[in-house]
């Protein structure tokens, strides 16, 4: 590692091209990386107390006190330390100890140099088997051949759902990593060619217009969407299990393309692309120049806002385009974070999402064409608009058509000076808020009662003699789950935070 480093180090040719100068660059950080743990790593040895142990030791050449001082005087002790995954303790060496009751989940791999069986192999195998971010499976190095007797202890203590053993050998992981590489094959049947668009001259025109196509063609409908990500998520884990096995590399080119088509398409899914050069730079040693410039790329897309947009230029945009199914889910995706937000202030739109969702539904069984559901879902994102206003028509702030809404959706047919009565109760009972919402009221039921009571008492002498004493019940009630629900504190309610 080092002598390849020094060699980085030497002035790259004259003729490099600036692909060949960033693989450069990005090789020499995954080393120094690489080495900058090999060289922090801290060891310590975890072994339990022996009778006479200091002078059995002193007999092989051996001092055990400092070992033993280190494991009863570390500050904080051996074990917090080496569950801390920011700790430099990595590598311990156990003897009777940590084998049960210990849990340091992110710890990958058990090197295993006496043999085993039945209990004790079975909790000295699960001690790399816990769940980790980042971590999909442990590693067992066996040099005690143990695994001949893994059979026999599942054979007692049970093996996984539906007899599914959890271990498996290295070779079967390369075999089916070989096998879910096929995802080739899904990418194939909507015209996407991966050997082509990897075989482009890194950061050409072609292969960002290659990449292009491919995101258009796998981001719609939703189902090919979705099993474009099973497909890609089961090559990366199967990856990431392999690794650091050689084999892995076989399939490095293939994986970094999933990878970055998964990342690329999750942005184009999102109103806010996020900037995703962080998990770009996770694939060090997979990723070639074209991908990074992807990552560059994505990073500085502008959230689409819908309330700027002209409507007319955007449906001629659409016509004219050439990724039609990237348009749309552009579209799709600031049109459903809109209507979160919306519906998160006044649960009575929950009307505009079910209809959102109709129109994707109708689009996904092939009831509408792509141009016509474009075209709907801008109609709707301009209803969006008129609703979003809709508080300044009624002479109300956003807060106080909340709880009109929940008072007239649904109500009894109203005249205009019976909703101008009901305005008025939900500008008083707003106005009376900040009084009854004391500290911590939700936790106490004589200010919960208080609540409740007053919105009775609000209710039965604002609201007009329309309201049947069944909807009087239903609204008070619907008002309480309502201010239950959105206001923990006054100070903490959603519309001061969205203010």
């Amino acid at each position: 590692m080092r002598k390849e480093l020094a060699t980085l180090d030497y002035q790259p040719r004259a003729d490099a091209s600036p692909a060949e100068l960033m693989q450069r660059a990005a090789r020499k950080v995954e080393l120094q990386a690489r080495l900058d743990v090999l060289t922090t790593t801290d060891m310590a040895l975890i072994v339990s107390p022996g009778q006479n142990e200091i002078e059995q030791m002193h007999r092989l050449g051996l001092e055990i006190e400092p070992h033993r001082r280190r494991m009863h005087e570390s500050q904080p002790g051996l074990d917090e330390k080496f569950k801390d995954p920011a700790d430099p303790l990595r590598l311990v060496f156990v003897c009777a100890m940590w084998l049960t009751g210990f849990d340091a989940p992110s710890c990958s791999t058990v090197y295993i140099d006496k043999p085993m069986r039945n209990h004790t192999l079975m909790q000295t195998i699960a001690r790399a088997n816990r769940v980790f971010p980042g971590k999909h499976s442990g590693v067992i190095v066996d040099y005690a051949n143990v695994f001949a007797a893994l059979e026999q202890a599942l054979a007692i203590y049970g093996a996984g759902a539906g007899g599914v053993t959890p271990v498996k050998d290295k070779a079967q992981l390369v075999t089916d990593l070989r096998a879910a590489a096929a995802v080739t094959a899904f990418c194939a049947e909507y015209g996407v060619d991966l050997p082509a668009l990897e075989a482009l001259p890194p950061g050409s025109l072609a292969r960002l217009n290659a990449v292009e196509n491919a995101i258009d063609a796998l981001i719609a409908p939703e189902t090919r969407r979705r099993d474009f990500f099973t497909h890609a998520a089961l090559v990366d884990a199967l990856h990431r299990a392999v690794k650091p096995d050689p084999a892995a590399l076989e399939c490095a080119d293939r994986v970094a393309s999933l990878a970055a088509l998964t990342a690329i398409l999750h942005a184009r899914g999102s109103p806010n692309p996020p900037d995703i050069s962080a998990i770009m730079g996770q694939i060090t040693g997979l990723l070639d120049a074209s991908i990074t410039g992807h990552a560059i790329r994505d990073a500085g897309l502008p959230p689409l806002d819908l309330t700027q947009l002209n409507f007319a230029a955007l449906a001629e945009r659409f016509q004219a385009s050439r990724h039609k199914h990237t348009e749309l889910e552009a579209l799709k995706a600031a049109i459903r974070a809109r209507l979160e937000q919306m519906i998160r202030l006044n649960p009575t739109r929950a009307d505009f999402a079910a209809k959102f969702e109709q129109l994707i539904a109708s689009y996904n069984a092939g009831s509408r064409t792509i141009e016509q559901l474009f075209e709907e879902l801008l109609q709707l994102s301009q209803s969006l608009d008129a609703e979003q206003e809709r508080h300044v028509r009624e002479h109300l702030t956003e807060e106080d058509l909340v709880i009109f809404d929940i008072l007239t959706r649904p109500a009894p047919p109203l005249t205009a000076a019976e909703r101008a009565e009901v305005k008025k109760v939900a500008r008083e009972l707003l106005a009376r808020l900040q009084d009854l919402l004391v500290l911590n009221w939700r936790q106490k039921a004589a200010a919960r009662s208080a609540l409740r009571l007053a919105i009775e008492d609000l209710l039965d002498t604002g609201l007009p003699p329309a309201y049947t004493p069944t909807l009087f019940e239903q609204k008070c009630t619907a008002l309480f789950e309502h201010l239950f629900e959105r206001y923990p504190e006054w100070s903490e309610r959603i519309y001061a935070r969205a203010a």
